[in-house]
């Protein structure tokens, strides 16, 4: 029996839940996964499928890579493919890796030595030989990180082409979690409408360690005290006429180290109100605030984790955190997912919003 056909026999794939199990499983085939990849045949057809299924039971979304470096050793990275909340998982993977002689693993794509490599994409080349950037800086906003990119040959009639590639030679040259989290936002634009002097993008990364040291710096381990806590109640009602409630811890929104906590947590349920004007029910309402009551309980503010908001209307309850750090949230969110599972509709997002522009709506109500 061929080795692919063997790989494929039917009912291959063998269940598993933990980390320990992935590895062990792993550990079984990794002289054949070891030939496949150094040989440089049959990768997408004899490896990544038999690789993905297993990923996939721990958990869905992780994309793979591989390649061979100088020494003949077989490089193994997880990718995120730019989901923050897949992170801390591909982390914990990589972290119960075994030690295997031949092997790297390695948790999210590395950053490349682009001085030695270009991308190509689109019929267009990505180098430090035609890329520049300069930062915007606002003046009301002095620790976002809101770059803007210049690639040489930019072309607005081909800008899809060229923010791709440019995130792509980005990712590269930064590494993916340094991608993820250390920039605010990007803009691409022409040469000539920059308004600012351009640096060369190699110089990019220095810029960046530059400005999180001083971003650690000035935020640190900074903490809101709660003691002094002011929660408003407000009312409200939408465009179609249906009542909004919201709690919103109102004093926390006059605090000017909200930097200091820059990943908002958005979790959001679905229930159905058509009943009570898009209100919950009864028993929907006591399991909507058991839920909240659980992540309370385990994201505490002395550890960096801020319950901001919950809203209810229109048969949907919005919850709201700010966090200093965005793995411990994803965990403990995750987990009550799982345990409310076929009670509640849930789902979340998690990104970064340093000035807290996402609970502006609440300012003109409670300050």
């Amino acid at each position: 029996m061929g080795i692919i056909s063997s790989i494929f026999r039917k009912n291959s794939v063998p269940k598993i839940s933990t980390y320990e199990e992935f590895w062990t499983w792993f550990l079984h085939n990794e002289h054949t996964f070891f030939k496949i990849i150094r040989s440089g045949k049959n990768i997408d057809k004899a490896f990544f499928p038999r690789l993905s299924p297993m990923l996939d039971q721990l958990h869905n979304g992780i994309l793979l890579m591989t390649a061979v470096d100088d020494k003949g050793n077989v490089e193994l990275a997880l990718s995120a493919a730019a989901e923050v909340k897949i992170i801390p998982y591909i982390e914990d993977i990589i972290d119960a890796a075994p030690s295997i002689p031949g092997w790297k693993f390695t948790s999210l794509k590395p950053a490349i030595d682009m001085d030695k490599t270009m991308l190509k994409m689109a019929g267009k080349i990505f180098s430090i030989d035609n890329m520049f950037f300069y930062e915007n800086e606002d003046p009301n906003m002095r620790d976002n990180i809101d770059l803007v990119i210049i690639h040489s040959d930019f072309m607005e009639s081909d800008r899809s082409n060229f923010e791709i590639g440019g995130s792509m030679f980005l990712e590269n040259y930064l590494g993916e979690l340094n991608m993820l989290t250390m920039i605010d936002s990007l803009e691409f634009i022409a040469k000539e409408d920059a308004k600012a002097v351009l640096i060369p993008i190699f110089k990019l990364m220095d810029y960046l360690i530059w400005r999180e040291k001083e971003f650690v710096e000035k935020y640190g381990d900074l903490r809101y005290l709660e003691e002094d806590d002011r929660r408003n109640c407000l009312e409200w009602k939408l465009e179609n006429g249906k009542p909004l409630f919201a709690i919103v811890n109102s004093s926390v929104l006059e605090w000017d180290g909200k930097a200091s906590h820059p990943w908002v947590i958005e979790i959001s349920i679905k229930y159905n109100g058509a009943e009570d004007n898009g209100l919950p029910d009864s028993r929907t309402a006591e399991l909507l605030d058991q839920f909240q009551d659980q992540l309370v309980e385990q994201l505490q503010a002395p550890e960096g984790f801020l319950h901001i908001s919950v809203e209810t209307a229109d048969g949907l309850s919005r919850i709201c955190f700010a966090c200093a750090d965005f793995r411990k949230p994803v965990r403990v969110v995750d987990r009550t997912i799982r345990e409310f599972k076929g009670q509640l509709e849930v789902e979340y997002e998690v990104y970064r919003d340093k000035y807290w522009q996402t609970f502006e709506r609440y300012t003109p109500q409670v300050l």
